[in-house]
């Protein structure tokens, strides 16, 4: 069983089927046929249905997607560290939440482009929870999401902890605006409904936006409230529009840090970010 079978194996799974899969491999659709029988041969149990013309994953294509995803990405990876170290090309695909991209990942890639200035970054922004669901799905190398991360599959470093406040803007009162958030899968939503819950503000009333600056700048002309970090809103250009106030310290303090798959190591490039990162937060504390 050779990583060439394993990574066909795996694009006819994420492609859907044998032609598209050979399309994405640049190769013949009889090579993927063929790669495919012989793994089968090799382990001696059929890893897909054949359905007219489609396919469905076996019981044991399902459990060799497992573990073939697990070692194609530590052959990636394994290559990624080796070449780092001599400071050649190599790829990382890493994720990054929103307000974290906003504030510190600028900061990191300066550190990384310094220190590995061949290494091609693929990032990828989003939800902590989309982001954590790509990590476990061995899509990206290791994501810097909001904590506390608790699963048995992953290892969660703590890189620096944002202080969450209330934000509004001046002269309004927030219990009579609509809080406005970021979509589904933010860390920072849940904290803002929770500490809507707390304190009573109008539980029905919410707004959604994508962006750190959308959200701060509807809030400056008093079109609802948010809880957002301190140092998002002291750097926001809207902050001599915005009223600050602390919040309870169950609500208030936010661990965000880099999650990566257990037994894998972190890859020197993305460590670069997170000690650049880490030493800055010391530096502005």
């Amino acid at each position: 069983m050779d990583l060439l079978s394993l990574k066909t194996f795996q694009a006819v799974v994420d492609e859907g089927g044998f032609l598209a899969a050979s399309r994405k491999l640049h190769t013949v659709q009889s090579n993927v046929t063929m790669r495919i029988r012989k793994l089968e041969e090799e382990l001696g149990t059929e890893l897909f249905f054949r359905k007219g013309r489609g396919i469905e994953l076996a019981p044991s294509g399902r459990v060799l997607l497992d573990y073939s995803r697990k070692m194609l990405l530590l052959e990636r990876q394994t290559e990624a560290a080796v070449k780092q170290v001599g400071e050649s090309i190599g790829q990382i695909r890493l994720g990054a939440f929103d307000t974290f991209a906003g504030l510190h990942l600028p900061m990191g890639m300066k550190a990384l482009k310094s220190r590995y200035p061949k290494v091609n970054v693929h990032v990828e922004t989003g939800s902590s929870t989309n982001l954590i669901e790509k990590v476990l799905a061995h899509q990206l190398d290791a994501a810097f999401v909001a904590g506390p991360v608790i699963h048995p599959e992953l290892a969660f470093d703590e890189v620096i902890v944002e202080e969450l406040v209330e934000v509004s803007a001046k002269g309004t009162d927030p219990v009579q605006l609509p809080v406005i958030l970021f979509h589904e899968g933010c860390a920072y939503r849940a904290r803002a409904l929770a500490f809507q819950r707390s304190t009573g503000h109008a539980l029905s009333d919410t707004m959604t936006f994508g962006t750190l600056e959308g959200i701060l700048g509807c809030v400056s002309v008093g079109l609802g409230w948010t809880l957002m970090p301190r140092s998002a809103v002291e750097r926001s250009a809207y902050t001599d529009q915005l009223h600050i106030r602390s919040v309870p310290r169950e609500f208030a303090f936010v661990p965000t840090g880099l999650v990566r798959l257990q037994g894998f190591p972190t890859l020197p490039a993305i460590t670069s970010i997170s000690e650049a990162v880490g030493n800055m937060s010391v530096r502005e504390n």
